[in-house]
């Protein structure tokens, strides 16, 4: 393909034709299917994005970068399937998740599988780089299994504190951003300095990310947000929208929270609607927007202090200006 590609529109659909190109077929058929079922969703392909976007932005080969950059998509689905498995999770971009509709074993298995694949598109670049690239790969893996981890542990603490959940969404959501546009980097030949302001880039865009995240799981349309609404609140997930609703509360709207995520027999549309009620209350969807801006607008910082030429920042920053307007 041409060497510069002019819009992110292009990008998406360059991406979203390579992906759709592969079968992602195989023996025994149960195996396979499930993979090709949530590859060839629609999704928003972010990650794989970021990573031709900053290959271009620093003059790179876009051919080189296409498969490196499936590996990293191929490696977050995988992420997607055994997150809805222990979110328990029944609805992703408005289809069912694959547990629901393989079951628990399999969708552990296909998740397990597409690991290893995205390793298979991810080796697929020059040998003076991959070295570098894995490394980089593997300890993003293992921050994301760590933040999955505390995310899992959060559920179950009293004393979770703000900075404890930046630190796992930055761990679980954010390096995985940073990781894609480095690794567009690496590829393109970028000097160390310039590799390693994307990847805070990188990190700034997924917090405010996962933020947004948090605030359309409570109050998006389900049709336009494609998961389903409050699964947060049943799931006793500590949001920013949670932690900053329980330090603003009073004592009586405390109390309503430690009942609602202590009390396991309260129904589903009753816990959210009771939760909902507190967040809009203490208006804690205004103070997750404004947290998500600060992340957004230090990204846009520290990408106008990248040494780059400024046209050839045009994609990200349009890029990241999209991303503060996600629609509820």
């Amino acid at each position: 393909m041409d060497t510069e590609i002019r819009s992110i529109e292009q990008i998406h659909q360059y991406i979203n034709r390579e992906i759709e190109s592969i079968p992602f077929s195989g023996c025994p058929s149960n195996l396979y299917d499930p993979i090709a079922y949530i590859m060839h969703q629609n999704g928003k392909r972010l990650r794989p994005v970021l990573a031709l976007i900053a290959c271009n932005m620093l003059g790179g080969d876009l051919n080189k970068i296409v498969r490196p950059a499936i590996g990293i998509e191929i490696f977050h689905n995988f992420t997607l399937v055994h997150d809805d498995i222990m979110d328990q999770s029944p609805i992703r971009r408005n289809h069912e998740t694959v547990y629901k509709k393989w079951g628990t074993n399999i969708a552990i298995l296909a998740g397990d599988t597409m690991f290893a694949l995205a390793y298979e598109f991810l080796v697929q670049t020059d040998e003076d780089i991959l070295g570098e690239i894995i490394r980089l790969f593997n300890k993003t893996a293992i921050e994301v299994c760590e933040g999955q981890q505390l995310d899992i542990e959060f559920e179950n603490r009293i004393d979770v504190s703000i900075d404890d959940y930046i630190e796992m969404i930055r761990k679980k959501t954010a390096v995985l951003l940073g990781t894609s546009l480095m690794t567009g980097a690496i590829v393109a030949r970028a000097s160390k300095e310039q590799a390693e302001r994307l990847y805070k880039i990188g990190i700034m865009m997924g917090l405010a990310f996962q933020l947004m995240d948090d605030i359309l799981d409570v109050y998006a349309q389900q049709d336009k947000f494609g998961k389903s609404i409050g699964n947060d609140i049943l799931t006793n997930k500590r949001t920013y929208l949670f932690l900053q609703a329980y330090h603003k509360a009073n004592p009586s709207q405390r109390r309503e929270l430690d009942e609602c995520f202590g009390n396991h027999s309260i129904p589903a549309d009753e816990k959210i609607s009771r939760v909902k009620h507190i967040y809009d209350d203490l208006k804690v969807d205004d103070d997750g927007y404004a947290m998500a801006d600060r992340y957004y607008n230090e990204a846009l910082r520290l990408l106008n202090e990248l040494p780059v030429d400024n046209y050839r920042k045009i994609q990200l920053k349009s890029l990241i200006e999209r991303l503060t307007v996600r629609e509820v």
